[in-house]
C-alpha cells in the first residue's frame, strides 16, 4: 500500500507543486522571522558587550520616575560629584569614571537638517578620553566650552570633518561647536549599533545633557587586580544605600540587550501573526487540491478498495501523501526562510544605522516551527479528502467517473453554527466582555467567522457566480466558463474563500483606519480653534522639540491673537504613573481647545497648582481644592493643588501644569505650539514669519491646520501600506490556489475540452474560456473579502465609538480597485492553465479516461 501511495504521489507531483509551494512560503515566513530575530538578539547581545567591556561595575542613581522600553526614555536621576568619592573609598575600587551622558544630543548636518536615526539613540555627554574601546581617529579631544568630538557615525551622516561649525540640539537650544576631532571604536567601527555621540567638555556636557553643573547619572568602575566584580558589586551597594543602583557591566550588558530583544519579540510575534494568515490561506488550497485530486482518482481508490484495500489503509494512504509534501514543503521552506531573514537582517543593519551583525544562524525554534507548521497544515488539510476516499465504495471501480453534487444542508448549518460562534466571540471581545483574554478572544472570533463564512459560501457560489458571470455571456466560451464556474460549488467557494480571508483583512483594517483618520479629522477641525500650529514628525524616543523663545517672538507677530505652547512628560501624580502637560498659557489653551471649566478656575495657573479634565477627576475622586504628590522626570517631589476642572476631550485631557513645572521635565522645551490669528488675518501673512524664527530649531516646522491634520492622520497611511505588504503573501497563496484549481480542473475535464475543439472551438476560444472561469472566481473571492472585511471594519469602529471614533468610513473607491484587481489577478492565474487546455491533442483528449 505504502509503495502504492508514493507511486501514486510521483505521478501527480506536478499537481502537488503549488500546494506544496503554498507551505513552502508560509513556512519562510515562519523561519524567517526566527532568523531574523536570533540574528539581531545576538548582534545586540555582542554591541552591548563591547559597550561595557572597560566597565566592571556601573552606578547610577534611581530613576525619579521608573519607565519601560515602550513607555518612553528612562531619564536616570543625577547624582553629586561627590558619590564618586564615596565610591574610591571602597575597598577593591581602582578607578572610577563619572559619566554625564544622556538621549538627545541631535546634530545638525553640512545641509541644514537634523540628522535622524531611526532606532538607535543619539548621545550628548563628557569626553572621557580615550580607552580600550574609544580611540581618537583625527585632532583631539574638547578643552573649550565650543569644541566637541564626534564618533564616525556622525561625521559620515552630517558630512562633517574636523575644523567644521555644526549647530547641537540638546536640552537647549541650538548651539554652535568646533568639531575638534572624530573617534571611533576597536575593529575600526564607527559606532556601536549605529549609536550617534558627541562629547562635550564635562562642564557644558553636564549643562546640556543633565540640565545642571556639578553632577553625573553615571559613574564606571574597574576593579582592582584580585577582585570580582560581583564581590566589588555588593560592596559599593552597601557603602551608597538604596538610593542608588549597582550592577555588574555584565549585568547592565544582559539587561539592555534584553530590554531590546523585548522589542524584537514584539516584531517577531507581528510577523508570526502575518504568516499564521498565509498558511490559513494555504489550508484552503491545499484542501482544494486533495479533493480534487480524490474526485479524479475515484475509479482507482474504488479499485483499490476492491483489491481489499481497509478505509483505513485509504485514508493512511492520503495523508501519507501529505506527510510527504509536508516534510518537502517545510525542508524548502526552512532554507528559504534562512535566506529571508539573513536578507532582513542586512537590511536592518544597512538602514538601522549601520549595525553591526553577527553571523546569520538558525535557532532551534526556527526548524521545529518549520516542520510542525509545515505537517500540521498538510495533514490537516488533507484529512476530510482522506475521509471522503475511505467512503468510495468498491463498486464504483465499475461506474463511470462522476462526482455528483451533495446536498448543501449539513455544510449550510456547520456554517451558520460556527458564524454565529465567531460572532459571539467578536461581540465578547469588541465590547470589553473578554477580561484579560481580549486580544485572544477577538483574534479567535475573526478565525471562527472566516471558516464559517467559508462553509457558508457553497451555498451563495452558484447564484452570485451566476450573476457575475453575465458580464461575459455575449460569447459562447464566457457562456460556458460562466457555467463551469458554478458547476462545482464547494470547489469554487474553497478556492474564493482563500481569497476571501486576504482582501477581508485588508478592506476591514482600511475601513478601521479611514474611519479613524475621518473622526480625529473631524474632531480636531472642530476643537481646535488655531489657524497656525508648530510640531515635529516623532523618529525616535525623544519628540522633536524647540526653543521657549519663539513662544514669546511670535505672540508679538503682527496679527497674532494668542500663541499657546505645549510641553509634556511622564511623572508619579498621586501614586500613578500619568502622561501630563503644561503651558504657560493657561487662557490661550483653553480657548484653543474650546475648553469650558466644570469646577473651579481655568483661566490662570500659578506655582505648584494643576488643572485636571473631569473624567479623571471622576475616576481619581478629585474635586477642586485636593492636593497631590507629583514627582517629575526630575528634581524632587512637590505637593500641586487642584485649582481646576475642565470637561473631558477626546483631543486633549489629563493633568495641566504650570510652565514653571517644566524645569524638571525630561524635555525642559515646547513640542507643540498653537497660534491663534486676529479674525481677518491672512494665515499666508503670518506663516512665513513664524518660519523665520523656527530658523534655529530644524525639528519642527509650522502649517496651517489643515496641513497639521493631514501631517497626524498621515501615520495611519504608513500603517496601512505597511499591513497591505505583510498581507500581500495571503492573496499570493490565494492565486496559487486559483492556478491550482484551474490547472486540475483542465485535468478534469480533458475529454470534455477535447470534444469542445472538435466540434469547432479554436484554441483562443478555449483559453478564453478558462479566463473567464478565472476571472469570475476570483471577483466572486474578493467581493465576499469586501463583504466581510466591511462587516468586521464595521463592527471594531462600532466598538470604538466611545473612544473617539465616531465616523464609519467605507473605503468606496479602495473596495472598487480590489475587484479590478482581483479581476487582472484571475487573468494572470489563468495563463498557464489556458495554454494547457489550448494545447490538448484533440484525439488523445476525446480518448482520455
Amino acid at each position: 500500500m505504502l509503495r502504492a501511495t508514493l507511486k501514486s504521489l510521483l505521478a501527480r507531483k506536478v499537481r502537488l507543486v503549488l500546494s506544496g509551494l503554498a507551505v513552502v512560503l508560509g513556512v519562510m515566513f515562519v523561519a524567517g522571522a526566527f532568523v531574523l530575530t536570533d540574528t539581531l538578539g545576538r548582534s545586540f547581545d555582542r554591541i552591548f558587550a563591547d559597550a561595557y567591556s572597560e566597565t566592571d561595575v556601573g552606578v547610577t542613581a534611581a530613576p525619579k520616575v521608573a519607565l519601560s522600553e515602550f513607555e518612553g526614555e528612562q531619564v536616570a536621576a543625577p547624582f553629586p560629584a561627590e558619590t564618586l568619592d564615596r565610591i574610591r573609598a571602597v575597598p577593591g575600587v581602582a578607578d572610577v569614571t563619572g559619566q554625564a551622558w544622556a538621549d538627545g544630543a541631535r546634530v545638525i548636518g553640512s545641509n541644514g537638517k537634523v540628522l535622524t536615526s531611526f532606532g538607535p539613540p543619539q548621545l550628548g555627554g563628557n569626553w572621557t578620553g580615550e580607552n580600550g574601546l574609544v580611540q581618537l581617529r583625527e585632532g583631539r579631544g574638547p578643552t573649550a566650552d565650543d569644541e566637541v568630538v564626534i564618533n564616525g557615525a556622525v561625521a559620515d551622516a552630517g558630512r562633517l570633518a574636523v575644523g567644521d561649525r555644526v549647530g547641537i540640539l540638546t536640552l537647549e537650544p541650538k548651539r554652535e561647536f568646533t568639531v575638534v576631532g572624530i573617534f571611533g571604536y576597536s575593529g575600526d567601527r564607527d559606532s556601536l549599533g549605529g549609536v550617534q555621540e558627541v562629547a562635550f567638555t564635562e562642564p557644558v556636557a553636564q549643562r546640556l545633557m543633565l540640565g545642571e553643573t556639578g553632577v553625573y547619572n553615571d559613574a564606571t568602575v574597574r576593579a582592582a587586580d584580585g577582585v570580582s566584580p560581583a564581590e566589588l558589586r555588593d560592596d559599593i551597594s552597601a557603602a551608597l544605600g538604596a538610593d542608588y543602583v549597582v550592577k555588574t557591566g555584565e549585568q547592565l550588558s544582559e539587561e539592555a540587550s534584553a530590554g531590546l530583544k523585548e522589542g524584537l519579540a514584539f516584531f517577531n510575534n507581528i510577523l508570526l501573526g502575518f504568516a499564521g494568515v498565509a498558511l490559513f490561506v494555504g489550508i484552503f488550497l491545499i484542501l482544494n487540491t486533495f479533493s480534487i485530486i480524490v474526485a479524479q482518482r475515484t475509479r482507482e481508490l474504488a479499485l483499490m478498495r476492491a483489491v481489499g484495500a481497509s478505509r483505513r489503509q485509504m485514508i493512511g494512504a492520503v495523508l501519507t501523501e501529505a506527510v510527504v509534501i509536508g516534510l518537502v514543503a517545510a525542508v524548502l521552506g526552512l532554507g528559504a526562510g534562512v535566506g529571508v531573514g539573513a536578507l532582513l537582517a542586512y537590511a536592518f543593519g544597512q538602514f538601522g544605522g549601520g549595525v553591526d551583525l553577527a553571523p546569520v544562524g538558525v535557532p532551534p525554534a526556527a526548524v521545529i516551527s518549520a516542520f510542525v507548521v509545515g505537517l500540521l497544515v498538510t495533514v490537516v488539510a488533507a484529512v476530510l479528502p482522506a475521509i471522503r476516499a475511505s467512503r468510495i465504495p468498491p463498486v464504483a471501480a465499475m461506474q463511470d467517473v462522476a462526482t455528483p453534487d451533495r446536498p448543501l444542508t449539513k455544510i449550510t448549518v456547520a456554517g451558520a453554527v460556527v458564524t454565529a460562534v465567531g460572532a459571539t466571540l467578536l461581540t465578547l471581545g469588541l465590547t470589553g466582555n473578554a477580561g484579560d483574554g481580549t486580544l485572544w478572544t477577538i483574534l479567535a472570533g475573526v478565525l471562527i467567522s472566516f471558516i464559517g463564512v467559508a462553509l457558508l459560501t457553497p451555498l451563495i457560489s452558484r447564484p452570485v457566480v451566476s450573476v457575475l458571470g453575465r458580464v461575459f455571456a455575449w460569447s459562447v466560451p464566457g457562456r460556458l466558463g460562466r457555467l463551469n464556474s458554478g458547476r462545482n460549488p464547494r470547489r469554487t467557494a474553497i478556492t474564493a474563500a482563500a481569497l476571501m480571508v486576504g482582501i477581508a483583512l485588508v478592506t476591514g483594517v482600511t475601513v478601521i483606519l479611514d474611519s479613524a483618520k475621518s473622526s480625529l479629522t473631524a474632531l480636531a477641525e472642530e476643537t481646535i480653534a488655531a489657524e497656525l500650529v508648530i510640531s515635529g514628525v516623532q523618529s525616535g524616543p525623544r519628540p522633536p522639540s524647540f526653543d521657549p523663545a519663539v513662544l514669546d517672538r511670535a505672540a508679538e507677530l503682527p496679527g497674532v491673537r494668542a500663541v499657546a505652547g505645549i510641553y509634556s512628560d511622564v511623572a508619579i501624580v498621586g501614586g500613578e504613573r500619568e502622561y501630563l502637560t503644561a503651558t504657560g498659557e493657561v487662557s490661550a489653551l483653553r480657548d484653543i481647545y474650546r475648553a469650558t471649566p466644570t469646577a473651579g478656575s481655568i483661566d490662570t495657573l500659578g506655582p505648584n497648582q494643576l488643572l485636571v479634565d473631569s473624567g479623571t477627576a471622576a475616576e481619581r475622586g478629585l474635586s477642586v481644592g485636593d492636593t497631590l504628590p507629583v514627582q517629575l522626570t526630575r528634581g524632587e517631589e512637590q505637593t500641586y493643588t487642584v485649582t481646576g476642572i475642565y470637561a473631558e476631550s477626546d483631543l486633549f485631557g489629563g493633568f495641566l501644569l504650570p510652565v514653571e513645572a517644566t524645569a524638571d521635565f525630561a524635555l525642559p522645551q515646547p513640542v507643540q505650539a498653537y497660534l491663534q490669528l486676529t479674525p481677518g488675518t491672512p494665515v499666508d501673512q503670518v506663516l512665513p514669519q513664524v518660519e523665520a524664527l523656527l530658523a534655529d530649531s530644524p525639528e519642527v516646522s509650522v502649517a496651517d491646520r489643515a496641513a497639521f491634520i493631514e501631517q497626524q492622520t498621515g501615520q495611519f497611511d504608513s500603517l496601512l501600506t505597511m499591513i497591505q505588504v505583510l498581507l500581500a503573501l495571503a492573496i499570493l497563496i490565494a492565486v496559487l490556489g486559483i492556478i491550482n484549481t484551474l490547472a486540475l480542473s483542465v485535468m478534469e475535464r480533458t475529454r470534455e475540452l477535447g470534444l469542445l475543439r472538435a466540434i469547432g472551438l479554436s484554441r483562443l476560444k478555449t483559453m478564453w474560456l478558462v479566463t473567464v472561469e478565472a476571472v469570475v472566481i476570483s471577483v466572486f473571492g474578493a467581493l465576499l473579502g469586501v463583504v466581510v472585511g466591511s462587516g468586521l471594519g464595521a463592527a471594531v469602529v462600532q466598538a470604538l465609538s466611545s473612544d473617539g471614533i465616531s465616523e464609519l468610513v467605507l473605503p468606496w473607491s479602495q473596495m472598487a480597485v480590489f475587484l479590478g484587481l482581483a479581476a487582472l489577478v484571475g487573468v494572470v492565474a489563468a495563463v498557464l492553465p489556458a495554454i494547457r487546455a489550448a494545447r490538448l491533442n484533440v484525439l488523445g483528449a476525446i480518448a482520455h479516461e
